[in-house]
């Protein structure tokens, strides 16, 4: 995910599930690849050639409409929490030639910006000499950031939002992609 916050994985191995070998192996620094629990690193942000570099919040973004041009609800609309300084949380402009920002659930206005004016430190000039206005990021490009894909239904109806769905639907989609990069499908995961 071409977002920028670290993880702490935590995995826990019952003693009496594992066989003699592997508790020993498990139990010696550096544990064998064999035996390894962490996934091998597969990007990184240097570029040393040895690992895919990092894919870019320009690049996530790429090909995605101004509000104005878009058909999918999810770009049509974005926060219109007021600029509030760079003090808060949220109040920058994403940096297209980096990975995205930390996407947050609990956004109350504090969402990234796509592109802020020049008056609050506008970094993407190209994008206001072409007419484009100071906006906050919208839930398709959030959701790109994420590495949902761009036909998942964010804008349900009322009623399903009402019954509490859509926070089940978002952790839902996280658990089958969380499955899928282990070669599981979710069920087969929750299966155990």
């Amino acid at each position: 995910m071409p977002q920028g916050r670290e993880r702490v994985i935590f995995y826990g191995f019952s003693k009496n599930a594992l066989t003699e070998e592997a508790l020993r192996i498990l139990s010696e620094a550096p544990i064998v690849d064999d035996y390894d629990p962490y996934p091998k690193g597969t990007h990184s942000a240097d570029g040393d050639g040895t690992l895919l570099p990092f894919v870019t919040a320009g690049q996530c973004l790429e090909g995605l409409p101004e509000l104005d041009m878009a058909t999918d609800a999810s770009q049509r609309g974005n926060s219109k929490a007021k600029y509030m300084g760079r003090h808060c949380q949220g109040q920058t402009e994403i940096d297209l030639n980096y990975i995205g920002p930390t996407i947050r659930s609990e956004h109350h206005g504090n969402i990234e910006y796509c592109r802020i004016s020049v008056e609050h430190g506008e970094t993407h000039v190209e994008e206001l000499n072409r007419g484009l206005w100071e906006r906050m990021l919208t839930v398709m490009e959030c959701a790109r950031i994420q590495t949902f894909p761009d036909d998942y239904d964010f804008i349900l109806p009322a009623r399903e939002w009402e019954q509490g769905r859509f926070h089940f639907r978002r952790v839902q989609a996280e658990r089958e992609r969380l499955a899928a990069a282990f070669g599981l499908s979710y069920s087969d995961a929750a299966a155990g």
